[in-house]
């Protein structure tokens, strides 16, 4: 009797222990970021040397990239956004560009 009782607890703890491993490795395949971040700096690679066209619109996997130019009295705004569709997880940064 003490080794099915033994048997079934090891068997609960190793079930526990993979479920508790693979909800990591989906958390962290779904919230990855590096892959759109390394877009969003080819982009503003791209913006740097002109060749990039604004307003500017993709899609990457779950994410959807956007490219904006905002005129100011003195520069120009440019904002790098990218949002995912299905956590509304947002990455934002904006580039000042002076006027010639």
């Amino acid at each position: 009797m003490e080794t099915l009782v033994a048997t079934v607890l090891i068997v609960i703890v190793f079930m526990v222990a993979s479920m508790v491993l693979n909800s990591l490795f989906v958390g962290s395949f779904l919230h990855n970021e590096n892959q759109v971040r390394e877009e969003l700096l080819q982009l503003q690679y791209q913006y740097q040397y002109g060749k990039l066209e604004i307003p500017y619109n993709d899609e990457v996997g779950a994410w959807n990239i956007a490219v904006k130019k905002e005129d100011w009295d003195t520069f120009n705004n440019i904002i790098f956004s990218a949002s995912h569709n299905e956590s509304n997880a947002k990455i934002t940064f904006e580039v000042l560009d002076e006027l010639d």
